[in-house]
C-alpha cells in the first residue's frame, strides 16, 4: 500500500447533507441531492452549490444574499424562510426539504410567479395617492404621533412573499388580498398626506379583504422583518367598521 493511499484513508471524511428539492411545475416531484456539510452554511449556499456543481438546470432566485431583497424566499422543511439568512446547522439536523413558496404559481423548480402577489397590492390601493392638488409644502408629522407610529410599524415590508405563503386564508380563498397587501394599505391609512382613503378602505372591506382574516397570525409568526400584518389587518377592520357606521343615516 502506498504512502499516498494511507494518507487518503486517514483523512477525515466530510459529513454529507441530504437535500430534497422540488423539481418541475405544480405537477413535479422532489429530487434528492447530496452536498458536503460545511460550517456556517446557509440554505442558499446549499442550493447555489447544487446548481453550480451538480445540476445547472435547477431554477431559483436570489439577489442580495444579505436579507435585503427577499427574492430567495422558499419553503424550508415546511416553513417559509429567507434562505440567505437561514443557517443549516440551526434547523435541527436531518435532511433538508426545499419547495417553492405556497399560494403562488410555480414557474419552475423553486421559482414562483410573483405577479398575483403584486396585483393584490394594486387591488388594495397599496400606493400613495397625493390627490389632484398636492400641497406645495412638506407635511409636518410629529414622530411620536399615533399615526406615524402605526405607519412606521409596517413600512419595512420588502415584498418577499413569506407572509403570503404562510397565510391559510390565501390557501382557502385565492381572491383574498393577503397580509402583505393589507399591511401596506394600513400604513397608507395612517399617512396623513394621502388623499385616497375612501377608495382604499372600500377596496379592503370587500369579501376578499381584511374581514376575511381569521387572525391565525401565521404571517406575523414567519415575517423575517418581525412585522405584524395581523395587527395591521385588525386596524383595517376597525377603520372600515368606523367608516360604515359614519355612513349610516
Amino acid at each position: 500500500m502506498s504512502a499516498a493511499t494511507v494518507h487518503n484513508e486517514d483523512r477525515p471524511q466530510a459529513d454529507v447533507l441530504t437535500v430534497q428539492i422540488w423539481r418541475g411545475d405544480r405537477d413535479g416531484a422532489f429530487q434528492t441531492f447530496e452536498v458536503p456539510s460545511r460550517e456556517n452554511q446557509t440554505v442558499l449556499d446549499v442550493v447555489t452549490e447544487i446548481q453550480r456543481v451538480q445540476d445547472h438546470t435547477l431554477s431559483y432566485r436570489y439577489a442580495c444574499r444579505v436579507g435585503m431583497c427577499g427574492s430567495c424566499a422558499m419553503v424550508v422543511n415546511e416553513q417559509p424562510r429567507w434562505t440567505c439568512r437561514t443557517r443549516v446547522d440551526r434547523l435541527g439536523g436531518g435532511p433538508l426539504k426545499l419547495a417553492p413558496l405556497r399560494n403562488l404559481p410555480i414557474v419552475k423548480d423553486l421559482a414562483v410567479d410573483m405577479e398575483p402577489f403584486f396585483e393584490k397590492w394594486k387591488n388594495a390601493h397599496g400606493y400613495f395617492e397625493p390627490g389632484e392638488n398636492p400641497p406645495a409644502e412638506f407635511a409636518v408629522i410629529a414622530p411620536d404621533s399615533g399615526e406615524r407610529e402605526a405607519a412606521d410599524d409596517g413600512i419595512e415590508c420588502i415584498n418577499c412573499g413569506i407572509c403570503y405563503s404562510a397565510c391559510d386564508v390565501v390557501s382557502w380563498n385565492p381572491d383574498y388580498l393577503g397580509p402583505a397587501a393589507l399591511n401596506r394599505a394600513w400604513t397608507l391609512v395612517n399617512d396623513v398626506r394621502d388623499r385616497g382613503q375612501d377608495e382604499r378602505l372600500e377596496a379592503v372591506s370587500g369579501d376578499a379583504g381584511c374581514h376575511s382574516c381569521h387572525s391565525h397570525m401565521s404571517c406575523t409568526e414567519f415575517c423575517p422583518k418581525q412585522l405584524s400584518p395581523t395587527f395591521s389587518i385588525a386596524g383595517l377592520k376597525r377603520a372600515t367598521a368606523s367608516t360604515l357606521w359614519r355612513r349610516k343615516p
